[in-house]
């Protein structure tokens, strides 16, 4: 793309008033971002803008240096594409009102803009739910993100609390590829906690992308619009926890309208933090249990599972029926301890050891379940 045509694409991002909707408009009837742009006050009339957002324009209009912009961004390693570009993610720009330009800071992509295979140009599978995330939901979580990645697939997520960050977590820590999606300006990382987190992403060769330009805050009002780059980046949405007013569910709302796959995983009945789940089943979503639910309804084949038992070397006795009380919950060490007959010493030397194995998790206060 022509590097003038490039720098107004950026500034019709920047100016605030000038959505999705409207740059399409205006694209569709000058023919370029550049003659958009520079189109005078009576043309931008005549294509339906208000006079006072015309007004507003020109001033923008008079005061913008794009190139002075684009240095900023080259400093903070982010690289812009716009929709007409090929390394632009195809999914995305399949759904209605995909947005004309996306920011995206990440190894793979700055490498796929010089001709390699990029991160958007592979499969991915978006990992969302509750941010106020229970023992069960983390457990579930991390076993299907794990069987996901083992299966090649890119995990999608918005970097939030709870879900999002496990799912981020568990695929770097498997060597696997993940975007986290904004829904702030690249510079204004929200949480701020997860700064850390977000950088780790990029250094495992993941990508951070958002539709929003820098210094735009993380206000409420602009995470719909990240759900549905989500959803739109992937072949569909798995919903492993989330309550009846959970966010999520806004991301599964804009798959299905998108024409994706909504999964979502059932759980206790009595947890507040299920409810949401137990309702996109009701409504038809499919129901999972495991990555292999996934991957068998979008057509695709896993690779052996890592912490495949076979993969451990031997297991004593008490290992193996400690697994088998694991296997359909989690329990207290002084409840493992009572229901074999050992002691709890024992038992809680026997969890350690087989949590360096990976074959369980010690999900706080003495809990543990499997891996």
């Amino acid at each position: 793309m022509d590097f003038e045509e490039k720098k107004c694409w950026l500034a019709f991002n920047v100016f605030e008033g000038i959505g999705p909707v409207r740059f399409k408009l205006l694209f569709d009837y000058f023919g370029s971002a550049k003659d958009s742009f520079n189109a005078p006050p009576e043309k931008l009339r005549e294509v339906g803008l208000g006079e006072n957002l015309v007004s507003r324009f020109l001033e923008f209009r008079k005061k913008f240096d794009a190139g002075l912009y684009m240095k900023r961004l080259e400093r903070l390693g982010i690289i812009i594409l716009c929709s007409t570009e090929e390394n632009y993610p195809k999914l995305l720009k399949e759904i209605e009102g995909y947005p004309p330009l996306i920011y995206v800071r990440g190894e793979k992509e700055n490498k796929g803009e010089t001709g390699e295979r990029g991160i958007f140009h592979k499969k991915a599978i978006a990992v969302v739910g509750t941010r106020k995330v229970t023992g069960y939901g983390r457990q579930v979580t991390e076993m299907i993100t794990e069987g996901l990645v083992l299966a090649d697939l890119v995990i999608v997520s918005g970097l939030a609390r709870g879900v999002d960050e496990i799912a981020h977590e568990v695929t770097i820590e498997n060597n696997g590829l993940t975007i986290a999606v904004l829904g702030c300006g690249m510079d204004m990382i929200y949480p701020p906690e997860h700064k850390p987190l977000a950088d780790k992403i990029v250094q495992s060769g993941g990508a951070l992308i958002s539709e929003f330009p820098l210094g735009m805050q993380a206000v409420p009002g602009n995470f719909p619009a990240r759900n549905r780059i989500i959803s739109g980046l992937s072949l569909g949405v798995v919903v492993t926890e989330a309550a009846e007013d959970s966010g999520s569910l806004i991301t599964a709302s804009d798959a299905a309208e998108q024409g994706r796959e909504v999964f979502a995983v059932p759980g206790p009945i009595t947890s507040s933090l299920s409810k949401g789940t137990s309702e996109l089943i009701k409504k038809g979503a499919k129901l999972i249990t495991s990555a292999e639910d996934v991957l068998e309804e979008l057509g695709i084949r896993r690779g052996e599972k890592k912490g495949d038992l076979r993969n451990m070397g031997d297991l004593g006795d008490e290992e193996i029926k400690i697994i088998k009380l694991l296997e359909n919950e989690n329990l207290q060490i002084d409840e493992i301890a009572r229901k074999l007959n050992l002691e709890s010493a024992r038992v809680g030397g026997l969890l350690s050891l087989m949590e360096i194995k990976g074959i369980v998790r010690n999900f706080g206060e003495g809990i543990y379940g499997l891996s």
